[in-house]
């Protein structure tokens, strides 16, 4: 396991991008708001693993999407949610309806016919612009358990079981604020 600091992550982005898209590896990233836990959503191998970090089965993840293209081009928008796409990027997850099914594996959301997305507003999210993939982000900790705002406060568990930390400091945010368009009413979810 190698951390990086953010300046020694995107010198090698590109390195890095290899690896994501060619290899299965987990990793924790920054984020607009605490540190994730990530991988490639394409990757079932990769989106098990996290499954068995986390050890959280069932419920469905979120993703980075590359673009609010990608976002357009694989879920359902209807034409009020332009308002809630138009806030990205920043500190919020929209759930949305799948309209194409195979631009994630079906292990990152078990089969729904949801998904959440994020584009946070991060120098990480242009991983997965450049990568043009979605990236597997839930908060790095098991379920239940606190999310990691320090290194300090990482799960060992959590910490051995994954391929690289890209660690920039402390966080002092809260997880994303979470919009649930596929109500007729938007739902507002706390966490």
């Amino acid at each position: 396991m190698e951390i990086l600091t953010d300046l020694e992550f995107k010198h090698d982005m590109e390195k890095y991008c290899f690896i994501i898209k060619k290899g299965s590896p987990v990793f924790i990233h920054p984020t607009d708001t605490i540190y994730g836990i990530g991988c490639n959503a394409e990757d079932d191998k990769a989106v098990q693993r996290v499954r068995q970090i986390k050890e959280r089965y069932y419920r469905p993840f979120s993703v980075i999407a590359p673009s609010k293209d990608w976002i357009l081009q694989n879920c359902e928008v209807k034409n009020e949610d332009h308002e809630y796409i138009n806030r990205l990027p920043g500190p919020y997850t929209l759930v949305l309806n799948l309209k194409n099914k195979k631009c994630i594996s079906p292990l990152v959301n078990n089969d729904s016919d949801t998904i959440g997305v994020r584009i946070p507003e991060h120098w990480f999210s242009t991983c997965a612009a450049a990568l043009g993939k979605p990236l597997i982000t839930t908060s790095a900790n098991k379920m239940g358990e606190n999310f990691m705002t320090s290194i300090e406060d990482l799960d060992s568990q959590i910490k051995s079981k994954v391929d690289f930390i890209v660690y920039e400091g402390e966080k002092s945010c809260r997880p994303s604020k979470v919009f649930d368009l596929t109500k007729e009413d938007i739902e507002v979810i706390h966490r």
